[in-house]
C-alpha cells in the first residue's frame, strides 16, 4: 500500500514532453501528422468504446454542460492512444488547415502531434494544461488545452478527457473543470462495472460533500476486500489502493461497518490521523456470505465488551456558529425533540433545511431507525402517490410487477421529511392527511392498510398560509404539520457567515491542502448576496479548491458565476482605459479610483477580470 507518487510540477512536465518531441524527430516547423484511421477503422474503434462514450455522454456531460457554455470551448473524448473518439461544443477556433485533427480517428500522441494536452497528459498520466507557446509545434499554438486521464477500475489509462479553447481561459479553471469531468467517468465506470452487487463506501472530508464527485469511492466485498476505488480515495487516505483489506484502511471491523445503517451518514477515523464522514450503500442482496459472517460475529461478540456508539454524523450544535437566529430554531427544536409535535421549516432554497431535520434525526430517540427525504417538487405529479403510498402489484401499467412498499412504509418507526411540501398536489395533500390522523397507509390499488409510526418533518421555501389563501394548500393540512414553524435565514442575513466559510473550507478541502482562503476570497464572500445560500457555497468552494490545488483560495480561482451577483454596473458607461498592464503604481492607483471593484475596472481596461487579477498577483510577486 504504497503512498501515491507525487504529481510533476508543470514546469517538468513541458521540460520533459518537449524533449521527448526532439527525440521522435520533430521540430517547431512539423506539421501535425494526426495518423488518421480510415473509415473502416474508425468505425471499429468507436464500436470498441461504445460504452465509455455513451457513458461520458449520457451519464457525465449534462452535469457539466452549463459550466462551461459561455466559452469557446471545445470538449474532446480520446482513447488510451490519443485517437479522438468524439467531441462537444464548438470547432470554430479551429484554424482550417488543422479541423481533421478534432474528428473521429485522428491521434494526438506526442509522436506525430507534439506536446499537447491530450498526448502529454498520456505520456505523464496527471492533468496536465497547455499554454500557447508551449505546444511544441508552432501549427498547434493557435489554442490552449486542459486534459485528464481517464482510469479503469484496474487503474489503467483508458481514456482521456480534453477541453480546448482559442481562449485564454484561467489554467485553473479549465483544468480544474476537467478534472472534475474525468473523475466522474471513473466513478460512473466503476459504479457500472459492479452493478450494485457489492458494498459501496462513498467518504470525504464533510457532510456536505459526500455527494460530490470528488469522495472516496471504495467497492468492497462480503469479506471485507476492496475490489475497485477511485483515485480521490487514494489521495484521502495517502496510499496507493490495490486489493486491500477495508479493515487496514479504517479503525472499524467489518461487523461495525456492515451494520452501520443505509442512507444515513457515519464517522470512521482512517488508519492515518484523519477523519473523514462516510455513506454504506448495500448490495441489492446482501451475499449469504455476508449474512452469515455478521450473524457468526454477532454471537461471538455477545460475550464481549460494549463497543463505543458511532459518533452522532451532524449534531445540531454544528449548525450555527453565533447566529442568533439560527441558535433560537436549534434550542427551539430540541425541546420538541421526543414530542409528538409536528415540524415545519421555512427558509430559501439552499439554506439547509435537509441537514437541519437530519441533525434532528440524529439527536432524537428515533437516530438508529430510517431518515427519509421526499423532495415533493422533484416527483411528477402522477407519481406522487405511488411514491409516497406505494402500490399493490399490477396495480397500472409499467409499475414494477412485485408492488411497492413506498417511502412512506420504508420510513416506519423512523423520520419522513417532506421537503417542498408546498408543491405536492392537492389529491395526494388529503390522503397525506388521512394518514396522518389515521396512522396507516393505503397503498394504491389495495384494499389493506399498513400501520406506520413516524415523525414527520415538513419544509417549504414558500409561504404555506399565503397557498392555502389562494387554495393551493389544504387548510387541514396545513394546521396538521404546522406545529412549530422553524425559520432559518438565508445566509446573506447571517451574522456568522466567515466562521461558516471556514467550516465549510475544511469540510470540502483534501487533507493535504492546508492552505485556506485568502482575505481578498474572505471579503467577496462576506459581500456577496449567495442567492443559492449554502447550496452555492459548497458548490463555489468545491471548483476554488480544485482549481487552487495546493495554494491559498484566491479571486482567480472561483469561477466566473460567482462575480455576476457582485456586478456593479456604473450609470454611465465609462470611459475606456489604456494602462500598461506592466505598470503595478498605475495600476492599483487605477483599481482604488474604481473603488477596489475589480470588475469595474477589467471592463474598463478590456481584459477580463481573472487577467486582471493575474497580472495584480504577479506584480504584487
Amino acid at each position: 500500500m504504497a503512498a501515491p507518487a507525487p504529481p510533476l510540477s508543470h514546469d517538468a512536465i513541458i521540460q520533459d514532453s518537449w524533449s521527448r518531441c526532439r527525440a521522435f524527430g520533430l521540430d517547431h516547423q512539423s506539421a501535425p501528422a494526426f495518423d488518421q484511421l480510415p473509415a473502416d477503422g474508425i468505425a471499429q474503434l468507436l464500436e470498441s468504446q461504445h460504452s465509455l462514450v455513451q457513458t461520458t455522454h449520457q451519464e457525465v456531460l449534462p452535469y457539466y454542460e452549463n459550466i462551461l457554455s459561455n466559452s469557446n470551448c471545445l470538449i474532446m473524448l480520446a482513447d488510451n492512444q490519443g485517437q479522438v473518439l468524439t467531441s462537444w461544443g464548438t470547432q470554430r477556433f479551429i484554424e482550417p488547415n488543422l479541423t481533421r485533427g478534432f474528428s473521429a480517428g485522428a491521434s494526438w500522441m506526442e509522436r506525430c502531434s507534439g506536446t499537447n494536452a491530450i498526448g502529454t497528459a498520456l505520456a505523464c498520466e496527471q492533468a496536465v494544461h497547455i499554454e500557447h507557446d508551449e505546444h511544441f509545434l508552432k501549427a498547434n499554438r493557435f489554442m490552449t488545452g486542459s486534459a485528464a486521464p481517464i482510469f479503469d477500475a484496474e487503474r489503467k489509462v483508458i481514456a482521456v478527457l480534453d477541453v480546448s479553447s482559442d481562449s485564454y481561459l484561467p489554467p485553473s479553471h479549465t483544468l480544474g473543470m476537467v478534472k472534475m469531468m474525468s473523475q466522474t467517468v471513473e466513478n460512473r465506470l466503476i459504479l457500472n462495472l459492479f452493478h450494485g452487487q457489492h458494498f459501496q463506501l462513498t467518504f470525504n472530508t464533510g457532510l456536505n460533500n459526500l455527494d460530490s464527485q470528488w469522495a472516496g469511492l471504495l467497492i468492497f466485498d462480503e469479506t471485507g476486500q476492496v475490489l475497485s476505488a477511485n483515485r480521490r480515495a487514494d489521495n484521502l487516505l495517502g496510499i496507493s489502493l490495490s486489493r486491500v483489506s477495508v479493515e487496514s484502511l479504517f479503525k472499524v471491523s467489518l461487523l461495525e461497518l456492515l451494520n452501520q445503517p443505509d442512507g444515513l451518514p457515519f464517522a470512521l477515523q482512517a488508519s492515518g490521523r484523519n477523519r473523514f464522514q462516510c455513506l454504506l450503500k448495500r448490495p441489492k442482496q446482501t451475499p449469504i456470505q455476508a449474512r452469515q459472517f455478521s450473524e457468526i460475529k454477532s454471537s461471538e461478540t455477545k460475550s464481549a465488551e460494549p463497543t463505543a456508539p458511532a459518533p452522532i454524523a451532524i449534531s445540531l450544535n454544528t449548525l450555527h456558529f453565533g447566529d442568533s437566529r439560527v441558535e433560537k430554531a436549534v434550542r427551539q427544536a430540541e425541546r420538541l425533540l421526543e414530542k409528538d409535535i409536528p415540524l415545519l421549516i421555512h427558509g430559501e432554497t439552499g439554506v439547509g433545511k435537509e441537514v437541519f431535520v437530519k441533525a434532528l434525526h440524529q439527536a432524537s430517540s428515533r437516530s438508529k431507525q430510517p431518515f427519509i427525504a421526499v423532495n415533493c417538487a422533484a416527483i411528477p405529479a402522477e407519481l406522487v402517490e405511488s411514491e409516497l403510498f406505494g402500490y399493490e402489484k399490477g396495480a397500472f401499467t409499467g409499475a414494477n410487477q412485485k408492488g411497492s412498499i413506498g417511502l412512506i412504509r420504508k420510513a416506519d418507526k423512523g423520520t419522513l421529511f417532506l421537503d417542498e411540501i408546498g408543491d405536492m398536489p392537492l389529491p395526494t395533500q388529503a390522503r397525506l392527511l388521512r394518514v396522518l390522523q389515521e396512522r396507516c397507509v393505503q397503498p394504491v390499488g389495495s384494499s389493506e392498510l399498513f400501520p406506520v409510526d413516524i415523525r414527520i418533518i415538513s419544509a417549504t421555501n414558500r409561504s404555506l398560509r399565503e397557498q392555502v389563501q389562494l387554495g393551493r394548500f389544504r387548510e387541514d393540512l396545513y394546521y396538521r404539520i404546522g406545529g412549530l414553524t422553524l425559520e432559518l435565514p438565508p445566509l446573506r442575513e447571517r451574522s456568522d457567515k466567515e466562521a461558516l466559510f471556514k467550516r465549510l473550507w475544511e469540510q470540502h478541502r483534501e487533507p493535504s491542502q492546508w492552505a485556506g482562503l485568502s482575505r481578498e476570497v474572505m471579503e467577496l464572500f462576506s459581500r456577496h448576496p449567495w442567492p443559492g445560500n449554502l447550496r452555492q457555497v459548497s458548490s463555489v468552494m468545491q471548483v476554488a479548491l480544485a482549481m487552487a490545488e495546493e495554494q491559498p483560495v484566491r479571486p482567480e480561482h472561483l469561477p466566473d458565476d460567482f462575480f455576476v451577483d457582485l456586478e456593479m454596473e456604473p450609470v454611465d458607461s465609462p470611459e475606456p482605459l489604456t494602462v500598461d498592464l506592466n505598470d503595478a503604481e498605475e495600476l492599483n492607483r487605477q483599481l482604488q479610483a474604481a473603488g477596489g471593484n475589480i470588475s469595474h475596472l477589467a471592463r474598463r481596461l478590456g481584459v477580463s477580470r481573472n487577467t486582471l487579477y493575474k497580472r495584480l498577483r504577479q506584480l504584487e510577486g
